[in-house]
C-alpha cells in the first residue's frame, strides 16, 4: 500500500509538472519573442545530416517582415524563390503555422494554406504543429506531418517531420546576425 501510494505521488506531482510546463504561457512568451525579430532578416542553412536537393547551394534566407498583435508573416526565401511565407497567427493561447506558396505573379499556388495548430501552449522556446484537416483534405499524403519551430536567443529552426516516413527537413537560421532587409515576396503588397 505505501509502495503504490509513493508510486501516485510521483504520477501526480510528473502530470502536475508537465500540465504547468506546457500552460499556456509558453505560447505567449514564445510569440513575445519571435515579434522582437520583427523587420529582422536573417539568412540560414540546412541542419547536419539533412539532405534536400532543391535547397542545397542556395542562399537560405528568413525575413521576420510583418508583425500585428496576432499575425506573424515570415518569407522563407530559397535563392531567387521568393513563394513561400511562413504565416502564424496567435488566438487563445495557441499558435497556428500555415503555409502561403505564391506564383511569382502573386497568385496562389495550387498547394498551400496548409499546416496546423499546437495543441497546447506549447514552451517559450518549442511549438509543435500536427498537421489539421484541412491540410489532410489539401494534401493527403501531408497528413501526417508534423512541423515544429524552436527559437532561442541565437537560433530559429523551422523543421518538419512525416511520420511513417524518411521525410525530415530542418533549416537552422543564425538569429545574431541579421542580414540586410530581402526583396518582397511574390505577390507582397505592403
Amino acid at each position: 500500500m505505501m509502495i503504490r501510494s509513493g508510486f501516485l505521488a510521483i504520477a501526480m506531482f510528473f502530470c502536475a509538472h508537465v500540465a504547468w510546463s506546457q500552460d499556456l504561457g509558453g505560447a505567449a512568451a514564445f510569440w513575445e519573442k519571435l515579434q522582437q525579430h520583427c523587420g529582422n532578416a536573417y539568412e540560414g542553412q540546412l541542419a547536419p545530416g539533412i539532405s534536400q536537393p532543391d535547397f542545397e547551394g542556395k542562399k537560405l534566407v528568413m525575413h521576420v517582415r510583418a508583425c500585428d498583435a496576432n499575425t506573424i508573416r515570415i518569407p522563407f526565401f530559397v535563392g531567387a524563390d521568393r513563394s513561400r511565407t511562413w504565416v502564424l497567427t496567435f488566438h487563445d493561447g495557441r499558435i497556428t503555422l500555415k503555409h502561403d506558396h505564391r506564383h511569382e505573379d502573386g497568385s496562389e499556388d495550387e498547394v498551400t494554406q496548409y499546416g496546423g495548430t499546437a495543441p497546447n501552449g506549447g514552451f517559450e522556446e518549442l511549438q509543435i504543429f500536427p498537421a489539421d484537416v484541412e491540410t489532410a483534405n489539401r494534401i493527403p499524403y501531408a497528413s501526417t506531418n508534423v512541423w515544429w519551430i524552436t527559437l532561442n536567443d541565437n537560433q530559429y529552426t523551422y523543421n518538419l517531420r512525416r511520420i511513417g516516413t524518411d521525410r525530415l527537413f530542418s533549416v537552422v537560421f543564425d538569429l545574431t546576425k541579421p542580414i540586410p532587409a530581402t526583396e518582397a515576396l511574390w505577390g507582397w503588397v505592403d
